[in-house]
């Protein structure tokens, strides 16, 4: 069923926040495979501050908004108290795993490829899980576009086996990153129906979560920036923290309210596309004809679950239109 009674964000703009997310995730990639080249950060390092500073911006801005409307908080819908933790909590951890393995992805395999199988792997479990956890139903059409995705990642990863661009670990690194994808986005929907969730708060509140893991891990890993190119390194840890991610995060979960999982899986192609653009135009990665070819399948087949996502809402919504008296 689509959710658009359930929030009073239109669903066209809700398609604009969920755009907007993934063309800046689409750099945030980049910035981070510059920040491995002189910070001397960790992946873990690396997504604690951009988590820990999206939280703080996202505090501030809330702050700021209303300070200069003069209102009061506006109190959150009901929602069971033990749905609100168990969402929170699944959310929060999740995004941690997504952005951290997502980074140690990049870091193992490069920009481009790491990219690709992220978001290519993402939305092939997120319809799997829908179809588990939601009962939304793939049909035929779904059905071999998952199959299809899973023939492109088989020639990403066994064509460019023997590719310098092409890592075991890297590839693990990126499926674990698509894992922790599926269960945000999953659980973002499920447990936020009804329209009993204050979006914003809930991105704040995963944000505080994801930020408490990794802590600890980033301490061991090593938290804070080398002194050498120290402000280069300031700028673009606080240009991930900015923009891809307080600014992203808070528009794509917003725009998760009113649109459906899949089709927000597939809007967020754009990471790759533009990912892998920056990557071989301004990073000098090389793609091989292997993984130039497994790219193509995968994101072909992905395109072809968002048509099949597609006819799949308008069939519903025709279903559930009332009959003209």
């Amino acid at each position: 069923m689509h959710a658009t009674s359930s929030s009073a964000l239109p669903v066209g703009r809700g398609l604009v926040y969920v755009t907007f997310a993934a063309t800046a995730w689409g750099t945030a990639g980049a910035a981070a495979a510059l920040l491995y080249r002189d910070s001397g950060l960790g992946p873990i390092s690396l997504t604690f501050w951009r988590t820990f500073g999206g939280l703080v911006l996202l505090l501030a801005v809330r702050a700021v908004l209303r300070r200069r409307t003069g209102a009061a908080a506006v109190p959150a819908p009901y929602e069971p108290m033990r749905r609100r933790v168990l969402r929170i909590a699944v959310t929060g951890v999740a995004l941690a795993v997504f952005q951290a393995a997502y980074f140690a992805a990049v870091e193992a395999t490069g920009l481009a490829v790491g990219t690709v199988v992220t978001m290519g792997a993402g939305p092939v479990l997120i319809a799997i899980g829908a179809r588990v956890t939601m009962g939304e139903r793939l049909g035929a059409g779904g059905v071999l576009a998952v199959g299809g995705a899973l023939a492109g990642l088989a020639i990403l990863v066994l064509g460019g086996a023997g590719a310098t661009t092409v890592r075991p670990a890297g590839i693990g690194y990126a499926l674990l990153s698509a894992a922790g994808c599926a269960v945000m986005t999953l659980a973002t929907r499920r447990l936020g129906k009804g329209g009993g969730s204050d979006q914003y708060a809930s991105t704040v509140s995963a944000f505080a979560v994801g930020a408490l893991c990794l802590l600890p891990l980033a301490a061991m890993e090593g938290l804070w920036p080398q002194a050498h190119e120290l402000g280069r390194s300031l700028w673009l840890m606080g240009y991930i923290a900015a923009v891809p991610t307080a600014l992203a995060y808070g528009l794509y979960f917003a725009g998760l309210a009113v649109v459906r999982a899949a089709t927000a899986s597939v809007i967020s192609l754009i990471e790759p596309v533009s990912a892998a653009a920056i990557a071989v135009l301004f990073l000098g990665e090389r793609l091989t004809m292997a993984t130039a070819i497994g790219t193509g399948v995968l994101l072909m087949a992905v395109a072809a679950l968002a048509v099949t996502e597609a006819r799949g809402a308008v069939v519903a919504a025709r279903a559930t239109a009332p009959v003209a008296s």
